[in-house]
């Protein structure tokens, strides 16, 4: 019997999810379907493949969505965060597996019953970040563990930026994903474990809480916490520790500017603008205002609101920006974050040639009771850089996770079932080690404290 695969979303992370699932499909029968709202998308997606099929589909529509789910086996999901439990709640009803590369969110995790009940996986997380984080740090809380040591602190740090040959505009970032999700990202603030005391950061001041992370043979970046680190003290088995930090890197100065990007209002995604698209992005800065102001005063106003220097390097960032241009957007959404994601998509969308990178950096401090409370700090490095013209890193290594969990599924080899992190050994230990076999390199540092 043929085995089918829907891939749901053909966007920035999904190039090379798609491409290795057709590769497969060609050795073993399988078909693979690429539904996206933009059919034409799609289409270049599939790029003709005999084993392949392109459909547009809406994820609003649940009853459409529902026919195509259905006559798969697997789904790859890819669309939006919003959109994951609806996916999740159909393939359930349907009893088929999904593997889906965003967070899991609790409308996912409350199926787990129902899911183990109908044989059915869903498997979250299961990208880069979250994704191949989770198992790296599974894996290394395991050695650890089998060694006879004891995890004190533990700080994990993920990114997705330029590679250090690329910095080309003075953010010194690239968006290789959806711009919506770095638009409105840090949107919920954010907690973690620090020397045994949870600090709570509202989303105002995310940006102005980091820390500096250096990363062998790319230098020093600046970190600042990702969403709620106290949730994974269960997952990595760490209730004991006194320091729990999940976080993102930039390279330095793009947090300060971001505060500023967040302070201004402009992440903000409730508010509803009227004609957005036929605005400036000048005249949506001086509504974010706390005054209004003269249109040829906006960019004074913002400097003394924001309390810049005029000529220093944040209000370029600004301007380059494009917060100030007095042109109509044209952009879709009616959102302050809306225009923010429409104006990182052409500002910060990468050169010809230009290479992007991912960095996944895991650091523990363990003790070892049985060597009379011996220290040390473990670091666990991965660095990959993407090619230029050809496949960005994000895009392998969001998708290629993801191909390997869909392909064990159809092959019978993963048989977990219920609402699934990649930290079990099942699934962990087989896909890290197949991204070695692929190439990806895994760095290992230990230094006494």
């Amino acid at each position: 019997m043929m085995r089918r695969v829907l891939v749901l979303g053909a966007g920035r992370s999904a190039p090379f999810l798609i491409r290795r699932l057709l590769d497969a499909a060609a050795v073993n029968g399988w078909q693979v379907t690429v539904a996206d709202r933009d059919l034409a998308l799609a289409e270049a997606r599939v790029d003709g493949h005999p084993n392949g099929r392109a459909i547009a589909l809406d994820a609003s529509d649940e009853q459409q969505m529902a026919s195509w789910i259905g006559s798969a086996d697997v789904v790859a999901n890819v669309l939006a965060p919003v959109f994951q439990g609806r996916v999740a709640r159909l393939c359930v009803e349907a009893g088929v597996h999904m593997v889906s590369v965003s967070y899991l969110q609790k409308e996912t995790r409350n199926l787990d019953a129902w899911a183990r009940e109908r044989g059915v996986l869903l498997l979250g997380e299961m990208g880069l970040d979250p994704g191949i984080d989770h198992m790296m740090a599974a894996v290394a809380v395991r050695e650890v563990r089998e060694a006879g040591g004891v995890v004190r602190a533990f700080r994990s740090f993920g990114s997705g930026v330029p590679a250090p040959d690329s910095l080309s505009n003075p953010l010194q970032y690239l968006v290789t994903w959806n711009p919506w999700n770095v638009a409105t990202s840090g949107g919920a603030g954010a907690q973690y474990l620090h020397d045994g005391r949870i600090r709570i950061v509202p989303h105002q001041r995310l940006f102005l809480n980091t820390w500096p992370v250096v990363i062998e043979g790319v230098g020093r970046l600046e970190g600042y916490p990702n969403r709620d680190s106290l949730s994974y003290l269960e997952h990595f088995g760490l209730n004991g520790v006194r320091t729990m930090i999940r976080g993102t890197l930039r390279y330095p100065g793009f947090c300060e500017t971001w505060s500023k990007v967040v302070k201004l209002g402009l992440t903000n995604d409730t508010v509803h603008i009227p004609d957005l698209g036929g605005r400036s992005p000048r005249e949506v800065v001086e509504m974010l205002l706390p005054i209004p102001v003269p249109s040829d005063r906006v960019e004074a106003a913002a400097t003394l609101f924001l309390e810049l220097n005029p000529t220093g390097q944040l209000m370029d960032n600004l301007r380059f920006l494009g917060l100030f241009d007095t042109e109509p957007t044209g952009c879709s959404g009616d959102t302050a974050a809306a225009l923010l994601s429409h104006l990182l998509e052409t500002r910060l969308a990468p050169l010809p040639g230009s290479r992007d990178m991912v960095i996944v950096h895991h650091e523990m401090e363990v003790e070892y009771p049985d060597r009379h409370g011996a220290c040390e700090r473990r670091v666990d490095n991965m660095v990959e850089a993407g090619e230029p013209a050809v496949m960005s890193a994000m895009a392998r290594t969001v998708g290629l996770p993801t191909a390997i969990a869909v392909r064990m599924l159809l092959e019978g080899t993963l048989e977990l079932r219920g609402c699934r992190l990649p930290t079990h050994p099942e699934i962990c230990d087989a896909v890290l080690g197949q991204l070695r076999a692929e190439g990806l390199r895994f760095t290992q540092r230990v230094e006494p404290l």
